[in-house]
């Protein structure tokens, strides 16, 4: 019998594998051909500490050293820009991430391309960084099949059955037991849940669609910062050689294999479009991904109120890269009855009882 059976092979399966095979052995199915295929293969790969819900900025803040260990960061910097209309929003942003006030001359010298007719205001933060996405998959998968854990790819779960010592899971050819349940399943962790028999928690996976354009005007982009708009309606960031922009939308949807929306991804672009000189004038590509919050858009982390077998590791929304070392570390305290380093009232935010 497998002491952890975790459902889902992206950013929070593939740590929640590497801290629990500390505990016992460990089997990871995820159901498309490839680790970190949809969420995770599609973030934005931005750490900044300060953003998110009071839970999650401690979460990001308690990864930082696991990241840097890693090798995982490299500096990118945040930007945030902004007009007259969009005062209040921008002030609200600034405060919340504690971004430093620039002057607009200041932004025009990292990022030519500003409209300085229209862009009066701007804001920064030099500590935000890029995160190997790929290479932060690919240390937790490591660690995980170093202490005997076994990762599926191409497994996806037909049924879920309660049984007298813990759970039977069915996949399309094969049988397993397990003593707990570790439900990582991104967007489908209700539909995985109620599979099981548990009471699912009302979490709503959101679309956020993606264009890729070539660098505007030529301009050598490698050494921009991140831009956000205020209210975050919408960002852009360098990615080898050209830009991702994205209209920053969330979209209600159900679990699926997302796809960007052209209307949205239209609306997004002249938003941005209206703070720079240079038009967008072709697409390299569109994508989408779901980024599934609980109804308090906090992380779900531990085991369920009615049947402590079941572990939530779930909820991670546009912050599973950045969090992922500190709630996969909390998973493993939980389990192991260890105290955390994390606040006691963070611990609580971040629990399920919270909606029993």
């Amino acid at each position: 019998m497998i002491d952890f059976l975790i459902i889902g092979g992206g950013i929070a399966g593939v740590s929640a594998a590497a801290r629990l095979s500390e505990l016992g052995s460990v089997t990871l199915f995820e159901g498309e051909d490839a680790l970190a295929y949809h969420a995770s293969g599609r973030s934005a790969a931005l750490f900044e500490q300060n953003y998110g819900k009071p839970s999650t900025i401690a979460l990001n803040k308690a990864s930082y050293a696991f990241h840097k260990s890693a090798d995982v960061l490299s500096p990118r910097g945040l930007m945030l820009v902004g007009d007259a209309e969009t005062a209040a929003a921008f002030a609200a942003d600034r405060k919340a991430m504690h971004l430093d006030s620039i002057t607009v001359a200041e932004a025009k010298a990292m990022v030519p391309i500003l409209d300085d007719s229209v862009v009066d205001r701007a804001a920064f933060d030099t500590a935000a960084s890029d995160i190997d996405t790929d290479k932060l998959v690919q240390t937790f998968a490591r660690m995980a099949r170093q202490n005997g854990a076994t990762i599926s790819t191409k497994a996806r779960v037909e049924s879920i059955d309660r049984n007298a010592t813990g759970w039977t899971v069915h996949t399309g050819t094969e049988t397993f037991e397990a003593r707990h349940l570790v439900n990582a399943a991104g967007a489908w962790v209700d539909e995985i849940a109620a599979m099981a028999g548990i009471t699912p928690l009302g979490f709503t996976p959101l679309r956020r669609s993606m264009a890729r354009i070539p660098a505007p005007g030529g301009h050598d982009v490698s050494g921009w910062p991140m831009i956000f708009g205020p209210g975050e309606n919408w960002y852009a960031k360098p990615d080898a050689g050209a830009l991702i922009v994205s209209p920053a939308e969330e979209d209600p949807v159900t679990p699926h294999d997302a796809y960007a929306d052209d209307m949205v991804l239209a609306e997004g672009l002249a938003r941005y479009e209206a703070n720079v000189t240079e038009p967008v004038t072709r697409l390299l590509s569109s994508w989408a991904g779901l980024r599934t919050f609980s109804k308090d858009r906090t992380l779900v982390l531990g085991p369920d109120s009615g049947d402590p077998s079941f572990i939530w590791c779930a909820g991670q929304g546009g912050y599973g890269m950045q969090s992922a070392p500190a709630a996969s570390q909390l998973l493993y305290d939980l389990i192991a009855g260890a105290p955390s380093e994390l606040p006691k009232d963070t611990v609580a935010a971040l629990s399920p009882q919270r909606f029993a």
